[in-house]
């Protein structure tokens, strides 16, 4: 008996396809941008990464709200995801800095092999434990997101192309992205917990002055896109990093999160290991990043 085909979303395969098709415009403009020597595509591949970013946000979310969270849905997006946040990242650096590393030899091309490879363990450790239906918390992510990891990548390159287009001395600075690299690579496989923001739909409600702030943060972005998109996610980063010493109070107000089931460490290591005994289900089990 053949297996049964599975039946697929579309509005969230749509947004996941669109995260699949800008991670590799981005290669292409990568591979434009090492022929031509040009930074206009450089800035292209990092604006379809960044795009690609959108669409991962998106797909989780319309289908959590449509009722379509799927293993299908799962297996497509940490296929998108390896493509734009982890080939699509780890060329673009290699290209604009790590190829320059040549002391030790082959140092350039080694971080960047780590970082993909560290990403795609993330996803499959992810997708392990969404299969066995288990989370150290609904709210949480067990170590950094891999979009936001490109996304601190990228937009850091953009900041500085655009400081090098200006003029502006940067001297060594631009090989701290080696150092960076390294560090997402380790944070992506640690047990270090990141906030999802799953519970921010269109049924969120906030005050009046969050609502205020919102609107200013995002105006100012596109009005500085060359270097607030930097701001935005190394905060994200650093938040991830000082977040087992804020308070759960401004947790909750930041994170705009109900409280959540947590799970012990054997019930998650039986999930890894892939033993067949079932935890139990929480109630809120997103299945896509």
């Amino acid at each position: 008996m053949s297996a049964q085909e599975p039946r697929i979303p579309v509005l969230p395969t749509l947004m996941t396809a669109g995260n699949i098709l800008c991670g590799f415009v981005a290669i292409l403009q990568i591979f434009d941008g090492r022929h031509l020597d040009d930074h206009l595509h450089y800035h292209y591949a990092i604006i379809f990464i960044l795009l690609a970013c959108l669409f991962d946000a998106l797909d989780g979310r319309v289908a959590r709200m449509g009722g379509t969270e799927s293993p299908f849905g799962r297996e497509l997006d940490s296929l998108a995801d390896i493509v734009s946040f982890g080939v699509a990242p780890a060329l673009l650096v290699h290209d604009i800095v790590l190829k320059e590393i040549d002391t030790p030899k082959g140092l350039g091309w080694l971080i960047s092999c780590i970082y993909l490879v560290c990403g795609a363990m993330r996803l499959a450790r992810f997708n392990c434990l969404a299969a066995a239906d288990v989370k150290s918390s609904s709210k949480s992510f067990r170590g950094c997101p891999i979009p936001a990891a490109a996304g601190v990548i990228s937009s850091l390159t953009l900041l500085i192309i655009w400081l090098d287009s200006n003029e502006k001395e940067i001297g060594n600075w631009k090989y701290a992205l080696a150092g960076l690299m390294a560090l997402l690579s380790y944070l992506m496989v640690s047990s270090l917990e990141y906030p999802s923001f799953k519970a921010v739909n269109w049924r969120t409600k906030r005050s009046f002055h969050w609502v205020l702030i919102s609107i200013f943060v995002i105006a100012f972005t596109v009005m500085n896109w060359h270097w607030m998109p930097a701001v935005l996610f190394v905060s994200y980063l650093l938040y991830g990093l000082a977040r087992p010493w804020v308070s759960r109070k401004w947790r909750q107000e930041i994170e705009i999160e109900a409280e959540s089931v947590e799970v012990d460490a054997d019930t998650e290591t039986l999930a890894l290991n892939g033993s067949e005994e079932a935890p139990p289900r929480t109630s809120d089990s997103a299945v896509q990043i």
